[in-house]
């Protein structure tokens, strides 16, 4: 065999045992990667059949209609309905909390609205009878100038002087008389009425004589109202029936 046909072979032999340890180093890198990919898949077989359990358990609720209620924080389903169902209960809580609200809103708007109506009743009766001390006093005098006019009538006059100042009384008397109108005070007119106990005060009884038994005969003292308000009863005398023997 000449030198250039074994260099030659030899150079084949060297190649083909090159690629026969190659192929044996790559076999052996092949065999190396399924083992610790084997080892891999045991290790997480015991997370796979885990999590496949919660998917199967969920699928089921899911498809049953019952709430998820599992433990696992990562099952974001089931966080969502009891996060939504938290929500739903606090929102029940907080429209109980508006109509209650609502409702003492209302009540004390009625009473502030009730305080405001009775506040204004007392400031207008304050307007309106806060001269009733000053004309349960005027009447007083009221009563002594009819009193005077009364027995200067009763007495026969023969001076012109004495005439005079009987009518200046009477004059006075009637003025009087219409400033106690004006200003809403008014003399009662009891006789041939009914007893009052509101406005009458019975001083004494008579015999029934033209008016009818239980009736004002007589009157004593003048009453007076002050915007139809008793501010002195009138003293009557009540008319009695007569016995006949």
């Amino acid at each position: 065999m000449s030198c250039p046909a074994a260099f030659a072979e030899r150079i084949e032999t060297l190649v083909a045992r090159q690629s026969t340890t190659e192929r044996q180093a790559m076999a052996i890198h092949c065999l190396r990667g399924a083992r610790n990919s084997l080892k891999d898949l045991r290790r997480l077989q015991p997370l796979l059949s885990k999590n496949y359990s919660l998917y199967s358990t969920a699928a089921r609720q899911r498809s049953t209609g019952d709430d998820c209620h599992g433990d696992d924080p990562t099952d974001d389903q089931c966080r969502s309905v009891t996060d939504v169902r938290m929500l739903e209960m606090r929102a029940g809580k907080l429209e109980e909390q508006v109509q209650d609200l609502t409702m003492r809103y209302k009540k004390a708007l009625a009473d502030s609205d009730m305080v405001r109506r009775r506040t204004q009743k007392f400031v207008e009766d304050a307007k309106t009878f806060g001269i009733q001390s000053f004309c349960r006093d005027l009447v007083e005098v009221a009563d002594l100038l009819e009193q005077a006019t009364r027995e200067l009538e009763g007495e026969s006059l023969q001076e012109e002087g004495a005439r005079r100042l009987c009518q200046g009384l009477a004059r006075i008397q009637d003025r009087l008389q219409g400033v106690f109108t004006k200003h809403g005070l008014e003399k009662m007119q009891p006789v041939g009425g009914r007893y009052d106990p509101y406005q009458h005060e019975i001083v004494c009884h008579v015999a029934a004589e033209g008016v009818e038994p239980g009736s004002v005969a007589v009157v004593k003292l003048e009453g007076y109202k002050l915007h139809g308000r008793t501010i002195r009863h009138a003293h009557v005398g009540i008319a009695m029936a007569t016995q006949e023997r």
